[in-house]
């Protein structure tokens, strides 16, 4: 069986190589093939453009985990929109057996809560071009699948975290970094436990839901994520600011390699976990504390 990975860059790549790990054949699309582990067999393609290989005819799951090249509404739109109806408009082609499409989403979708709790049954409501973008990716997912046999899932991540992924860590090492005047809930997910979760979800044997939130356990005020790691790097506390709002990039919901994009795009909201949780996944970076404690240790790699 194949799992293609439409979008290969560093979270594919640690998704496919989970994937290989588990028994699976995986191919990998990206503009720079050349640059994926043995692990992966590499196929050169431009999401945006539809000049895309052809899907192997034993595939049974895709992954589409997009990035966009910079953070305009332009690039948004041809990244999610324009590259998933290409991945979608190969799949409908290639009659391959594919039972499982998995869209990589973001949290930004729900836009800001108040600090408020959100789940899946929450009415998306973004407040940036950003959200709104991805929002319309995903109906588009699911009205091409419709009727079509194949499980369409939203994989909707917090702010990823991780090797490479150090925006908060270098805002603290820096100076840079500020304590919001008003408390802010941020939401994000280790980098191995967002891939573990593809994996999870593509491959279960009960159908998953159609739209699933992947947070950590512990929604984190960001004035005690600042806080936490300048005592882990031995240095003094952040400064306050006098007035609420820090930049954007602190983990509510960008996709991006080191966050960036619109200013706090991710908004202020709690998110609940207990859907993910329930179908058996257990994470390895339950909260920001064991997460960023492995990426100051070392731990882990970042792919290319």
């Amino acid at each position: 069986m194949t799992v293609l990975l439409a979008g290969c860059g560093d979270l594919g790549t640690e998704a496919g190589l989970r994937f290989a790990a588990a028994g699976y054949h995986v191919v990998g699309w990206r503009r720079s093939p050349e640059k994926l582990p043995a692990a992966i067999e590499g196929a050169t393609a431009d999401l945006t453009t539809g000049e895309l290989p052809p899907v192997p005819a034993d595939t049974t799951a895709v992954v589409v985990a997009i990035a966009a090249d910079s953070p305009t509404a332009e690039a948004y739109r041809a990244a999610y929109v324009d590259g998933l109806t290409h991945v979608l408009d190969a799949v409908a082609a290639s009659g391959a057996p594919v039972r499982r499409v998995l869209f990589v989403s973001s949290t930004a979708v729900y836009g800001d809560a108040d600090g408020g709790w959100v789940d899946e049954t929450t009415t998306p409501n973004p407040g940036g071009f950003s959200g709104r973008i991805i929002r319309e990716a995903e109906e588009l997912l699911h009205t091409r699948l419709r009727g079509t046999g194949i499980s369409p899932v939203v994989l909707r991540l917090g702010g990823i975290y991780g090797p490479g992924r150090t925006r908060l860590i270098d805002q603290v090492r820096g100076g840079n970094a500020r304590i919001p005047a008003e408390p802010r809930y941020t939401n994000r997910i280790h980098r191995d436990d967002a891939a573990a979760a593809i994996v999870h979800l593509c491959s279960m044997d009960p159908e998953p839901a159609p739209v699933c939130l992947g947070v950590d356990n512990e929604p984190a005020e960001l004035g005690e994520v600042l806080r936490f790691l300048a005592a882990e790097l031995g240095l003094p506390e952040p400064a306050s600011e006098s007035v609420a709002g820090v930049g954007g990039g602190s983990g509510g919901g960008t996709l991006g390699g080191s966050g960036g994009g619109e200013p706090s795009r991710g908004g202020n909201k709690r998110i609940s976990n207990a859907l993910l949780r329930g179908t058996g996944f257990e994470f390895r970076y339950p909260s920001f504390r064991e997460g960023y404690r492995a990426v100051l240790a070392g731990v882990g790699e970042r792919h290319p």
